[in-house]
């Protein structure tokens, strides 16, 4: 599978670290910055490139998911939320990670990398690329309403006020 990875400052290390776990794991990751330290940076770029690069992938049947780090991971959860065709859930532990996949089909998630340790943030991840989407209905629905509401801003038979 193809992961795309991107971070701030806040989450360098943890990117590299887990890109070398990924790659061990067989996985093709694809680093989405940033390549060097910088305690200025803004997360928002890299994030969205990410996210971009995953909605692409999922276009053209390429099987594709994103992790994306930051100091708490709310930011880089929104940037990358921005993206159409983007579900992108902050993880926490292994359970809001497998939940993010059966729940919601999640497509990237977002880890805070001041919060964690780097042997949960490996578990959290292992956990959302193992886990499949199962498709039960009432979620498929749900999700299928964001993606209309994204398109739209309506969804047919639910009032938006």
């Amino acid at each position: 599978m193809r992961i795309h990875i991107a971070t701030d400052h806040a989450g360098l290390d943890f990117s590299r670290h887990l890109q070398q776990h990924l790659a061990e794991q067989g996985h093709e990751v694809v680093d989405h910055g940033p390549s060097d330290y910088d305690p200025l940076d803004d997360y928002p770029s890299f994030c969205i490139n990410a996210a971009r690069a995953v909605a692409r992938d999922q276009e053209v049947g390429v099987e594709a998911l994103g992790v994306v780090f930051g100091g708490s991971g709310n930011g880089e959860q929104i940037a990358a939320n921005k993206v159409t065709g983007i579900r992108a859930a902050l993880v926490w532990s292994t359970a809001t990670a497998e939940l993010a996949r059966e729940h919601n089909n999640a497509n990237v998630i977002s880890i805070g990398a001041r919060q964690h340790p780097v042997e949960d943030v490996v578990s959290f991840i292992d956990t959302f690329i193992a886990t499949p989407f199962p498709g039960e209905e009432r979620h498929a629905r749900r999700i299928a309403q964001l993606g209309e509401y994204e398109t739209t801003g309506l969804i047919a038979g639910h009032e938006i006020v």
